[in-house]
């Protein structure tokens, strides 16, 4: 991940994710007007466009669910309409959807501390580094990204916690696989540095630096790669590069995360072999 702070005594000597200097930890906000209460967006300045967003077809039946028997979200309802009137005034369906959240009763019910990776731990980052949303009723979940700290599992979690920062990722993964979960997958964590990729995607940060392969230990690519499997089921997501990438890959960043030491075939084969298990979990949760 990429920071606009560089973390006390975390520095390693070379090729590190931001430009190959080593820079780690978030990317950076973009100041986004539509943001309440002067909380920071999450375009860094390199954004791409706006993020993909679902959009219901045909008739809602009487269980909430379109013609094609997709569920139609409370979003979705309220954007029902290309504009809106609003104080005298129209409000355009682009602006109402930045904003749908804030009505009153469109947020989902939250429980503080509550896990969507059942391995993992809660530590909440500040609230200026993600925003609220419904994913994926609002935004459709498509992407896994991979980053890279540049320092420690410590300093990931206090850094993020600084709402100074602008940046958090959902996860953080230690050397030793523990796992701390920072923001709700249902919620927009500003990590990649590009609006759409943050609105479609989760953000996965582990410890190390990308210049120092020993930091990519077992019992990491182990964790991440469970974590990652059971997204992939969550939202349907195909075990591939396509749909499970880099902070590198992102367009228009300019980090290196997570590095030429990241083994992306041991990863990818260690997440599909835990794919039956977080199907099996996900298949007791549902008849539970």
């Amino acid at each position: 991940m990429e920071s606009e702070t560089e973390p006390e005594n975390e520095r390693p000597g070379s090729g590190g994710g931001h430009n190959g200097a080593g820079r780690g930890l978030g990317s950076g906000p973009d100041n986004t007007p539509d943001i309440p209460d002067g909380r920071r967006g999450d375009d860094g300045g390199r954004g791409a466009g706006r993020g993909r967003r679902r959009r219901t077809e045909g008739r809602g039946g009487a269980d909430g669910r379109g013609a094609g028997g997709r569920r139609i979200g409370r979003r979705g309802l309220l954007l029902g309409s290309a504009a809106v009137l609003v104080g005298g005034g129209v409000l355009a369906q682009d602006s109402l959807a930045r904003i749908w959240w804030r009505m009153p009763g469109m947020t989902r019910p939250r429980k503080e501390g509550e896990l969507d990776h059942a391995g993992a731990q809660w530590t909440a980052a500040a609230r200026a580094n993600w925003r609220l949303a419904d994913r994926p009723d609002d935004y459709r979940i498509d992407r896994v990204i991979i980053h890279v700290v540049q320092g420690s599992f410590p300093t990931a979690l206090r850094v993020f916690k600084n709402p100074g920062h602008g940046a958090a990722t959902h996860y953080v993964v230690g050397k030793d696989g523990k796992v701390a979960q920072m923001i709700r997958e249902l919620d927009v964590a500003f990590h990649a540095g590009n609006r759409s990729f943050n609105e479609r995607s989760i953000g996965i940060e582990h410890e190390g630096f990308v210049d120092r392969p020993k930091d990519f230990t077992d019992e990491m690519y182990a964790a991440s790669a469970k974590l990652t499997a059971g997204i992939c089921v969550r939202y349907d997501l195909p075990v591939d590069r396509t749909h499970i990438i880099g902070h590198v890959e992102v367009p228009g960043t300019d980090h290196t995360d997570p590095g030429p030491h990241w083994d992306w075939k041991r990863y990818l084969e260690l997440v599909r072999a835990a794919v039956p298990e977080a199907r099996a979990a996900k298949a007791a949760e549902a008849g539970g």
